[in-house]
């Protein structure tokens, strides 16, 4: 963790550089935020000109303070931060926070005046927030600071948040004081210039007031880091991360060239990152919350088994298609649970999962019903669901949960409705931490997000696998080849060789250059026979007849193989032919698709899915970041829709999952010891049965310098 760090949040001394006496101005509402919330420690206004600001005794500049500065707050025009940056260096000031805009966000000068201040603060050893940022908060009942310019002062609680966007944050704030949501931290990083997301995650990864992160995103410094970091977090600390990317729509990304390519965009990339962090992406601050809401107050579910109680059948029947549609179990009472509802409810009310107490219940009755429901081992997690009825009232119900929920150790979401007293409800229901939703289907959806967490947590931690029976001499020498080529290009028999050199199961091939040499390949290899145009001129073989397949023998293959030239050249008269790539007909299997497309933030992006000629239609893929860890391959493979097609149908037997995972892992070791590949792309990679291994028909590879 960076040094100095703690007294950005824990200062015991702050200088506010530009504070101000003029009402509404950022200098004004920054310095009375740090006044006038409690703050524990000194607060020091640096003003040029006022003896004062609001009646705190004002110096000139930070030199003029006479006892030590822990952390300076800036708020002056862009041009004169280097200057406070020097003096704070000269005062021995500890760390900073700049609020002030107009640097790398207005272009190239900004630019310039943002690494001059980033190359005084890492000379003067002092970690920096921002610039162009919201400031920071520490709810901390020991020191109690707030040096940010918005109204909000949030209760003190156990979820930081860490926002690139100073609106966002804003937002997020007065979102979580309405709500009642408690931070324990709140920084927002602005340009980060210095300190970015990485260091806040190492800092709050040992924060014993934090329990749940939250982040904003634009934009990520060093993600292999991030990754390190958000892992460590997740994994071992148990603390969940929770995160809003920005730019999700696919506007932005270029068209590539090749089925990868075109199915992976940034934000592919960022969902695969943040699978592979354990993070959880939200898609809106409000959804954000809402699961930050169950995180914070509620226990992780040890398991999907849902249990519903509810006074409306209705109701009941929505809740229930929401935990299936999100991928949780309606729990199975025990008979024992059973016989205990028959004798407290009436003989109409369900005594299944969801018991339903009917409409004329009060609230002894559900009490007494709700007990039964969380005494069930057979329950992981509840709903709790009440619509308004002259027979209680919500708040009632809302006391009664409130009360008897926290005894049992699960985590509970409460959707009771009401017409009048809705804010007394939710306020009822969180005095307890329960969260409150006002319908199911976001209840359910949340309650996923913790399974899923608690699911990610057990799991076991694998390493990335490195194969040394590689040769990466071969892949060398094709690249030299390749590159001698005008442009550069990778040819299909020298893509296969370059998967062979990794491991990755092809069939046998040979490049013939006319029909004699043709033969002599077809009969070493086998019939029936496959024949393949060969040219760097040439990127769709079947728009020009250039693939024969299905040849039975070496009469058949002469007169095909003098018919596919024939045709390729009246077709393309200027494409250079290498020659014809000669193989065998490849068994019938499951055809997927294996591929890198390289991101220009993260580096190599792998890619599984069904192959064939749909793939872009279906677009059933999976994504990873490379290097990919053995579990990471196995999952690409189980969590695509067509993954029953590989579990065996129509007498076929399950397919050689197996092959498809370490052909994974050596397609990513290949991308990392190569950047130079921008894209590969393997479809079909046809799967045989288990134990019969697998095929990679066609193979594309694309490459760039700039990689």
């Amino acid at each position: 963790m960076r040094q100095n760090i703690e007294y950005i949040f824990y200062p015991r001394s702050v200088a506010v550089v530009g504070a101000s006496n003029t009402p509404g101005s950022v200098g004004h509402v920054t310095f009375a935020n740090i006044l006038l919330n409690g703050y524990t420690g000194v607060v020091y206004p640096v003003n040029l000109r006022a003896p004062s600001v609001m009646g705190v005794k004002a110096y000139p500049s930070l030199i003029h303070i006479p006892d030590e500065v822990d952390l300076a707050v800036i708020i002056v025009p862009a041009p004169l931060v280097p200057e406070v940056i020097q003096e704070c260096g000269n005062k021995g000031v500890k760390s900073a926070v700049i609020i002030t805009a107009g640097f790398k966000e207005i272009g190239e000068q900004g630019k310039l005046l943002e690494n001059r201040v980033k190359e005084l603060a890492r000379n003067y050893n002092i970690p920096l927030i921002g610039p162009n940022c919201f400031g920071v908060i520490n709810t901390d009942q020991g020191v109690r600071f707030n040096a940010t310019f918005g109204r909000a002062m949030p209760p003190a609680g156990n979820v930081a948040f860490i926002s690139q966007s100073g609106a966002v944050g804003l937002t997020a704030l007065e979102y979580a004081e309405a709500e009642g949501i408690g931070l324990s931290k709140f920084a927002s990083i602005g340009n980060k210039a210095d300190l970015n997301e990485n260091d806040l995650l190492e800092y709050l990864k040992d924060d014993q007031l934090t329990r749940v992160i939250l982040l904003y995103i634009e934009d990520l410094v060093e993600p292999a880091k991030f990754l390190e970091n958000a892992r460590t977090i997740t994994e071992r600390v148990g603390k969940p991360i929770l995160a809003i990317k920005a730019g999700r729509t696919a506007e932005g990304a270029k068209a590539a060239s090749s089925h990868t390519g075109a199915l992976a965009g940034s934000d592919e990339a960022y969902d695969a990152f943040f699978h592979q962090c354990g993070i959880i992406r939200a898609d809106t601050v409000n959804e954000l919350f809402e699961y930050a809401k169950a995180f914070s107050g509620q226990p992780i579910p040890k398991g999907r088994r849902i249990g519903i109680i509810t006074n409306a059948g209705g109701i009941g029947i929505m809740a229930t298609d929401s935990i299936i549609h999100n991928g949780l179990q309606v729990a199975q009472l025990s008979d024992a649970a059973k016989a205990k509802f028959k004798k407290i409810l009436p003989a109409t009310a369900s005594v299944a999962n969801p018991v339903d107490v009917i409409g004329d219940a009060d609230e002894k009755r559900y009490a007494d019903a709700l007990k039964v429901v969380l005494e069930e081992d057979t329950i992981d997690g509840i709903i709790t669901i009440w619509t308004p009825t002259l027979m209680a009232e919500t708040v009632a119900i809302a006391r009664r949960v409130a009360e008897i929920g926290p005894k049992y150790g699960k985590p509970i979401m409460g959707c009771l409705l009401s017409l009048q007293n809705t804010k007394e409800v939710i306020q009822t229901l969180w005095k307890e931490k329960i969260p409150y939703y006002p319908f199911p289907e976001v209840a359910a959806k949340t309650l996923a997000m913790m399974s899923d967490f608690n699911e990610w947590m057990k799991k076991p931690i694998t390493a990335v696998k490195v194969f040394d029976d590689v040769n990466k001499a071969e892949v060398s020498e094709v690249i030299a080849k390749a590159k001698a080529r005008k442009p550069v290009a990778i040819l299909e028999p020298e893509g296969y060789r370059i998967l062979s050199a990794y491991g990755l199961p092809t069939l046998r091939f040979g490049l013939a250059s006319d029909a004699d040499h043709a033969a002599e390949l077809a009969a070493g290899s086998g019939y029936p026979a496959v024949l393949k145009i060969v040219s760097q001129d040439i990127l769709h073989k079947t728009e020009v007849g250039g693939v024969v397949v299905g040849i039975e023998n070496e009469q058949e293959l002469r007169t095909k193989f003098a018919e596919l030239v024939g045709r390729v050249k009246a077709a393309k008269p200027e494409a250079r032919i290498e020659g014809v790539l000669v193989q065998p007909m490849a068994p019938s299997g499951v055809e997927t698709i294996i591929g890198i497309k390289r991101d220009p933030q993260f580096g190599p992006l792998i890619m599984f899915g069904i192959g064939g000629i749909y793939v872009e239609v279906f677009k059933d893929v999976s994504f990873r970041i490379c290097p990919i860890r053995e579990l990471s391959a196995e999952h690409m493979v189980t969590e695509i829709k067509g993954y029953r097609m590989l579990g065996g149908f129509r007498g076929r037997g399950p397919a050689d999952v197996a092959t498809i995972t370490e052909s994974l892992q050596r397609l990513s070791q290949l991308a990392i010891d190569f950047p130079c590949f921008s894209e590969i792309d393997v479809n079909p990679f046809v799967v045989y049965e288990a134990g019969k291994g697998a095929s990679a028909i066609d193979a594309r590879f694309l490459y760039s310098e700039r990689s």
